[in-house]
């Protein structure tokens, strides 16, 4: 297991352009969020849902990674057994910093570049078109229906067994861009040995005290202070 954990939400690729769903006051171009990532939006409105990931995955196609992506790729490479670089995004910033998708980062919550068959759940990479522009939005393995590769609300998501095994070992804990209303990072953070928060600002769930290090700026400016205190802290271990 990895020495280090960093997890990443929507704070560390906002700074990219990507807009958030607390910014977006639950609404991205006016689609209400409620209506098309429940899960059961695909069953009541299946063809807005794939219209608003088609829209999503369209608008990455331009977006690049920032500085605290690039160091934190860097970073992985350096230390490749002792990093894990966990994210809630489903966006492929990271990827598009140099790490392998399926080797080097673990999407908690999807990758939006993929869609996964409905029955089969076979996976395909589609990049930034359209379902449709893939086999007419039917998987070429058995023809049933494809969406996307995403959790959507209120779905199991099994990447968190991956998560909770890298943080049962975890001596560095760092969270960045999140709001902690999702995972408990106040727990992790209190297991580790040393730990770092970083958000733009104090979130009502987050007890700061629990951390070594609160770093309130944003991560493209807090990125060279965690890679290097990452570093002197897995050269001391």
């Amino acid at each position: 297991m990895a020495k280090a954990v960093i997890l990443s939400g929507a704070g560390i690729s906002a700074e990219s352009g990507i807009k958030t769903f607390r910014d977006s006051g639950g609404l991205w171009d006016e689609y209400d969020v409620e209506v098309v990532c429940n899960y059961d939006s695909l069953d009541k409105n299946e063809s807005l849902t794939l219209e608003f990931y088609d829209k999503r995955r369209a608008e990455l196609a331009d977006i690049k990674p920032n500085k605290a992506h690039i160091e934190i790729a860097k970073l992985k490479k350096d230390y490749p057994n002792d990093i894990a670089v966990i994210t809630q995004n489903v966006d492929d910033l990271f990827e598009k910093a140099g790490l392998d998708r399926e080797k080097e980062v673990i999407h908690l919550h999807g990758f939006l570049p993929e869609i996964i068959c409905r029955e089969c759940e076979a996976i395909f990479n589609i990049g930034y078109k359209s379902i449709y522009d893939f086999h007419n939005g039917f998987c070429p393995k058995c023809g049933a229906k494809t969406r996307p590769n995403i959790v959507f609300f209120g779905e199991m998501a099994p990447m968190y067994e991956k998560l909770n095994k890298e943080i049962q070992d975890c001596e560095i804990f760092v969270t960045i861009g999140t709001s902690g209303n999702v995972i408990g990072v106040n727990t992790i953070a209190a297991f580790s040995d040393y730990s770092i928060l970083n958000n733009l600002e104090p979130s009502p769930v987050i007890d700061e005290k629990l951390f070594d290090e609160v770093l309130y700026r944003p991560a493209t400016e807090a990125v060279d202070i965690i890679v290097s205190n990452i570093k002197q802290k897995l050269n001391s271990f």
